[in-house]
């Protein structure tokens, strides 16, 4: 087991791998940014240590001053968590390259799987289902063509290194695919440095499914069975549940067992997600791969009583996935939704500020993961989510009830969050039937 592990990372998670730390009796040190100083959790590492100034790319993203501060207090390894450099493979590199341990995959199995061109050609050797569409990046517009006419508009135009809705264009006629896939390239290439894109056909209504798996070093995949994300707003998530309501079961867990086909073909260890679009057939088609923890990772803890986070460290450190596949049981219903500070009347304008009033919600089933306390500052420079309310219970009915006391409880003022939004779709007849596409919310929010 690693002595000293540096949390490369902020807020809300790096208090999640601080406790799992503690847990494991292993030290801890958490870099922050000016804008993060004097924030609680921080009193609760080993060590703290100031890596720059607010911008991101200035402190969380600046790779040399992490890899300083790694060297400085002697961490030997590097948890990520999710977000900034948790996807990064030349961070990864780097971590190695260094002697510092990166909890996560190799920069070679990071690299395959985060570029959605070759996870796509992988996912066919593992027997995958995954999107109609080209099979490489399309490099010129009469490519675009060709594999638009094969497939039948719409098609999706997605960047090959891409992620949360940039780089991404639908073309329903043809004048909409060059103009899509000149947009599409240029948003990639600012976004991630890389213009490459490529060609799937698009489903009108669909639901957001995704398999939680875990490789070791040895060889070993395992799958934690399923989640919904399918509540979103522009590709951002808002609300997750596992497992995912009204799917065939038999077709959901050969699903599973293909995700972790496809990791184990990988050679893959650490925590990963295999993202899939479900039709309204019940078709599974491979979105991609996200080769991090999750925001959502906690329902999937809930469900089936694995600590990930714990159980991420002890790979990277050499040990087996602690859980055997045959071993593992769902058990109930959990619902996860994310309290973003940002006014859902106002467009979900963002809503920075000092908090002067904090109470989460409590008793049975009820976890509230959250850096923010009365007289925390929400700064204005990250992510606007400010923790993450998960509720389990026996049934999904009962967890959507659960949630909506939960939500109904929780006090954050004087800040907007999206928390009454959240409670409003826990009481809407549509969302408690099951079963909801990924344009629901968007719908939802235009009446």
């Amino acid at each position: 087991m690693f002595n000293r592990i540096l949390i490369a990372n902020r807020g809300e998670i790096a208090l999640r791998v601080i406790r799992a730390c503690r847990e494991l009796g292993v030290e801890c040190v958490c870099v922050y940014s000016t804008a993060d100083a004097g924030a609680p959790y921080l009193d609760l590492a080993d060590r703290a240590v100031c890596i720059g100034p607010p911008p991101a790319a200035q402190s969380y993203l600046d790779i040399a001053r992490i890899i300083a501060a790694a060297e400085q207090t002697g961490a030997d390894a590097v948890h990520p968590g999710y977000g900034f450099l948790s996807e990064n493979a030349h961070f990864a590199e780097v971590c190695r390259d260094c002697g510092v341990e990166f909890i996560g995959p190799t920069p070679e199995a990071m690299a395959l799987l985060g570029d959605k061109v070759a996870a796509k050609r992988l996912a066919r050797e593992a027997k995958v289902p995954v999107f109609p569409g080209s099979e490489d990046a399309v490099e010129t517009d009469d490519e675009a063509l060709d594999e638009a006419e094969k497939v039948g508009y719409p098609v999706i135009i997605k960047a090959a290194a891409g992620g949360g809705g940039r780089g991404m264009r639908i073309a329903r006629t043809r004048e909409d695919l060059l103009a899509g896939v000149e947009r599409a390239r240029q948003e990639a290439k600012a976004a991630f440095g890389d213009g490459r894109v490529y060609i799937e056909k698009f489903l009108e209504s669909a639901r957001h499914v995704e398999v939680q798996v875990l490789g070791d070093k040895h060889g070993g995949a395992v799958h934690l069975f399923e989640r919904d994300c399918s509540i979103q707003r522009r590709h951002q998530k808002l609300i997750e549940e596992a497992p995912a309501p009204g799917l065939d079961p038999r077709r959901k867990d050969e699903v599973c067992k293909r995700a972790a086909a496809l990791i184990k073909k990988a050679k893959y260890h650490g925590a990963a997600t295999v993202e899939f679009l479900v039709d309204e057939k019940q078709n599974f088609y491979m979105l991609e791969v996200n080769t991090r923890l999750q925001v959502e990772h906690p329902v999937t803890e809930m469900i089936t009583g694995v600590d990930l986070v714990r159980s991420m460290i002890r790979v990277a450190a050499g040990e087996p996935i602690p859980v055997k596949q045959r071993d593992l049981k769902r058990t109930g219903h959990a619902v996860e939704c994310r309290i973003n500070a940002e006014d859902p009347a106002r467009s979900f304008a963002p809503s920075p500020g000092v908090i002067t009033r904090f109470d989460p919600p409590g008793g049975p089933g009820v976890r509230m993961d959250t850096h923010a306390v009365a007289g925390y500052r929400v700064p204005p420079n990250y992510d606007s989510m400010i923790g993450k309310l998960i509720v389990h219970d026996e049934s999904r009915d009962a967890a959507l009830a659960r949630m909506a006391r939960a939500l109904a409880e929780l006090r954050v003022e004087p800040i907007h969050t999206t928390a009454p939004l959240q409670l409003e779709l826990m009481r809407n007849s549509a969302f408690a039937k099951g079963g909801v596409d990924i344009h629901f919310l968007e719908r939802l929010l235009k009446k």
